[in-house]
C-alpha cells in the first residue's frame, strides 16, 4: 500500500469523525498556543530588560560604600556608609587606566517648586562625566560647567517630566529659577527624553546638580553615596574593575587579607544576572504551558485506542486482502500525526493572535521568535508519533481472523 493511499485513508477517517477529531486536536491547539504565548511574553520581557540595561550604559560600573553583603545581608552601619570620599573619585580620575568617565553621586529627596506648581522628586549630584556614563544628552541649553562644580553653583539640568510638571504653561525652562525645598536653583539645560523603561521607571524624572552643591548645600556631608564609572569598551570592564579595586584598596589602606569596605558592580554583571533570571522564568512558563501538550497527547492516544477498537473488523479485512502489519501501523500513525500537526498549525496561529492582542491591549513587551514556532511543531510531531505509536502497534499486531470475527 503506497503512502498516498495511506494519507487518503487517514484523511477520510479524520473527516468521518469531525467533532471527535476537533476535540482531540483541542488539547494540542491550547497547548501550542499557550507555549508560544508564554515564551513570547518571557522572551519579550528578557529582551526589553536587556535593552533598558544597554540604554543605561553597557560599560557602566557602580561603586558603592560598604562591603558586598549580597541579598538579605545585614544593614550597614553609619561608618560603612561613609567609606567613599572625593579623594577616591579624584584618584580614579587621575590613576585609572581603563575608564572613559567617572562621576561621584549623592542624592536627596524633596520638593521642586515653580510658582504654583510643585513636584515631589529627588535631585542627584554628579559631575559632567555622568552624561557619558548614563548615555544622556542635553537637548536644550548646556550641561553645568567645571567652574559651576568648583563653586558649588546652584544650577541644574532637568528631564522632560520635571519640565512638564513645573512649566505647565509651556514656558522655556532654560534660565528659569526654581526652588528645591528652600534653595533656589537655575535651570541651565534640559535632557533629551528617554521615556519609561520596561520596569515602569520614568527615565525623564531626573534632576542633576553639581555634586559639590548637593554635598555642601543640601546634605552637608563630605562623603559620597556612590561613584559611577564607564569602561573604555565593554571588553575592558573586567580590567577596569580590577584597576578600581586596586586603587580604592590602596586609598583605604587595606592590607592583604582585609575585606573590601566597598562593593563594585558592573552593568554587564547585572545584565547577565537579569538574563539568567528571565531565562529561568521563560523556561518555567514554557514548561507550565507544555503540560497541556502532554494532556493533548494523552487525548490523542485515547482516541486512537477508540479508533482501533471501532475499526477492528476493517483492519482484519485489510490484512486478509494483503495489507501488511507495517501498512496498518503506518495508517494509524499517519492519522495520529495529522491530528497533532493540524492542531499545532491552528495553535501557532492562535499563539500569534493572542501574543499580538496582549502586546496591543496591555503594552507588555512580547516577542514571538522563530525557534518557538519550530519547537512547537517539533513537539507536535513528536507527540503524534509518541502517543500514536502504541495504539498503531496494537492495530498492526491484530490477528486477521480474530479481527474479522470481532463484534
Amino acid at each position: 500500500m503506497n503512502t498516498i493511499n495511506l494519507f487518503k485513508i487517514a484523511i477520510r477517517a479524520i473527516a468521518g469523525n469531525k467533532t471527535r477529531s476537533f476535540l482531540t486536536m483541542l488539547g494540542i491547539i491550547i497547548g501550542v498556543g499557550s507555549v508560544i504565548t508564554m515564551l513570547a511574553i518571557g522572551q519579550g520581557s528578557k529582551l526589553s530588560i536587556q535593552q533598558n540595561i544597554a540604554e543605561m550604559g553597557s560599560n557602566m560600573i557602580m561603586i558603592n560604600p560598604g562591603a558586598d553583603r549580597g541579598p538579605g545581608g545585614a544593614r550597614m552601619s553609619a561608618d560603612e556608609m561613609q567609606t567613599l570620599t572625593l579623594d577616591d573619585y579624584n584618584s580614579l580620575c587621575n590613576e585609572a587606566k581603563y575608564l572613559a568617565a567617572v562621576s561621584p553621586t549623592v542624592s536627596s529627596g524633596g520638593q521642586l517648586i515653580n510658582g504654583n506648581n510643585n513636584y515631589q522628586t529627588s535631585v542627584t549630584g554628579v559631575s559632567r562625566g555622568y552624561l557619558t556614563i548614563r548615555q544622556l544628552t542635553v537637548e536644550q541649553g548646556d550641561m553645568f560647567s567645571e567652574a559651576d562644580i568648583k563653586a558649588g553653583a546652584k544650577v541644574c539640568v532637568v528631564g522632560k517630566t520635571i519640565v512638564d510638571n513645573l512649566f505647565t504653561d509651556g514656558a522655556d525652562p532654560v534660565g528659569q529659577v526654581i526652588r528645591f525645598n528652600k534653595m533656589p536653583v537655575r535651570i541651565v539645560g534640559v535632557l533629551k527624553s528617554k521615556g519609561y523603561n520596561s520596569m515602569g521607571m520614568d527615565q525623564d524624572d531626573i534632576v542633576l546638580l553639581p555634586y559639590s552643591t548637593v554635598m555642601k548645600r543640601v546634605l552637608a556631608q563630605t562623603y559620597l553615596q556612590g561613584i559611577y564609572a564607564s569602561a573604555i569598551t565593554e571588553g575592558m570592564t573586567d580590567l577596569a574593575i580590577k584597576d578600581i579595586r586596586s586603587i580604592l584598596r590602596q586609598n583605604h589602606k587595606l592590607h592583604e587579607g582585609d575585606d573590601d569596605n566597598f562593593s563594585i558592580r558592573s552593568q554587564e554583571e547585572l545584565s547577565s544576572m537579569m538574563s539568567s533570571t528571565m531565562g529561568m522564568l521563560t523556561t518555567l512558563l514554557g514548561c507550565v504551558a507544555g503540560i497541556s501538550l502532554i494532556v493533548g497527547g494523552i487525548g490523542i492516544m485515547n482516541i486512537m485506542y477508540v479508533s482501533v477498537t471501532e475499526r477492528t473488523r476493517e483492519i482484519g479485512l485489510r490484512m486478509s486482502v494483503g495489507a501488511r502489519g507495517i501498512d496498518i501501523l503506518s495508517q494509524f500513525l499517519i492519522e495520529s500525526v495529522m491530528i497533532s500537526v493540524t492542531g499545532g498549525v491552528i495553535g501557532v496561529i492562535i499563539g500569534f493572535v493572542v501574543s499580538a492582542l496582549i502586546k496591543t491591549l496591555s503594552g507588555w513587551p512580547v516577542t514571538v521568535e522563530a525557534w518557538t514556532v519550530v519547537l512547537s511543531f517539533a513537539v507536535c510531531t513528536f507527540t503524534g508519533v509518541f502517543f500514536g505509536w502504541y495504539p498503531a502497534k496494537k492495530a498492526a499486531n491484530l490477528d486477521p481472523i480474530e479481527a474479522i470475527r470481532y463484534e
